[in-house]
């Protein structure tokens, strides 16, 4: 078998050297880089073949930033100085700085369907595109309980969907839901069998730290949601799927941002404009759930009127988690379901009372 021999993999050295050690705030000289080769890879390398590779490297392609330094040399051949360079701080600028990598991980530990086994798996495939500064919040992810769930059926799940999407073509899954055993079961249609789920698969979307997908459950003529760790048994079709302009309300396309501010639950419901007063003090949790096309107005010391476009059912229930602080005036069978859910809790807890 052919080996190569050492000197020629000097080059590879080097730059596994500067991606090991190196960042904008942690540069290396030549000699330092000189110093680890022989500790590491028990290489001698003289200053001049560190430059030359180094160089090389840089004309290769590889993102090595260094410093220049001018300064006056003795030509001992014509007896004159000349100028001539230093180059040192040599280090690799990454892809990913070090806060975008915290940011990527982040949203892996704080996401509620990947279980614990993989958030580390996966944070260290992150760890490794920086270098051995780079410090994470690993002991937050171990202090966080595993969720059990499939995630290699996950990945397929979104594998399928891609292509599907892709390639504009329908799906066929079964939907789950817990039992109260605890465990996911295949949802049934009343006559007790399971349900197959025809879908038009349209767009893919992180929301509320879950995988949702948009589509059309093709019996039907409107938008829907669903949860992707709940899909199971996926299956990718050849018929093709019918385009979301087809729809009611849709001649234009999917509005991914309009359909996220108004699915703030993701639930699958019809759009209305619902009408709320509200505490000023709430300004901000309406902008996080409802963005910036909620419309303001009649403001008052306190109060503010808010207007907005959202699905029926997720209006119903944020009413609910915000009862002491907003009031549903529109519509008016909205405002009636609101009432009579407080009612209702209210008769709940005077009961354990």
């Amino acid at each position: 078998m052919y080996t190569i021999q050492p000197k020629k993999i000097i080059i590879l050295n080097i730059l596994d050297i500067l991606n090991k050690y190196t960042d904008a705030e942690h540069t290396m000289s030549q000699k330092e880089i000189q110093e680890k080769l022989a500790s590491e890879y028990s290489m001698k390398v003289e200053r001049k073949a560190i430059k030359r590779n180094l160089m090389d490297l840089i004309d290769f392609g590889c993102q090595i930033e260094y410093k220049e330094t001018p300064r006056m040399t003795l030509n001992k051949q014509t007896g004159e100085y000349e100028e001539n360079s230093i180059l040192s701080d040599f280090y690799i600028e990454r892809e990913f700085d070090n806060s975008e990598l915290r940011l990527l991980i982040d949203s892996i530990i704080f996401s509620n369907h990947i279980p614990l086994g993989d958030k580390k798996r996966l944070i260290d495939k992150l760890e490794g595109l920086s270098n051995i500064y780079f410090k994470t919040r690993m002991k937050h992810v171990a202090s966080m309980g595993g969720k059990k769930s499939n995630t290699n059926a996950l990945f397929y799940t979104i594998e399928v969907l891609d292509e599907a999407i892709s390639k504009g073509k329908q799906v066929r899954f079964h939907y789950d839901e817990y039992g109260m055993d605890k465990k996911l079961h295949h949802r049934k249609n009343s006559d007790g069998n399971i349900r197959d789920y025809i879908i038009n698969p349209y767009q893919i979307v992180a929301k509320n730290g879950r995988y949702y997908l948009i589509c059309n459950y093709d019996k039907y003529d409107d938008v829907a949601n669903y949860r992707l760790d709940r899909i199971s048994d996926i299956e990718l079709l050849d018929t093709d799927a019918k385009p979301v302009t087809e729809l009611p309300g849709m001649q234009y396309g999917l509005d991914l941002k309009k359909h996220l501010n108004q699915h703030i639950y993701m639930f699958s419901d019809k759009i209305i404009s619902a009408k709320f007063i509200a505490q000023k003090y709430i300004l901000n949790d309406i902008m996080d759930f409802f963005g910036d096309e909620a419309q303001l107005s009649d403001k008052t010391e306190d109060t503010v009127t808010v207007t907005v476009q959202v699905a029926e059912q997720d209006m119903e229930l944020w009413a609910l988690q915000f009862a002491t602080e907003i009031m549903v005036i529109e519509p008016k069978e909205l405002s009636e379901k609101c009432r009579n859910n407080i009612l209702a809790a209210t008769k709940r807890y005077k009961e354990i009372v």
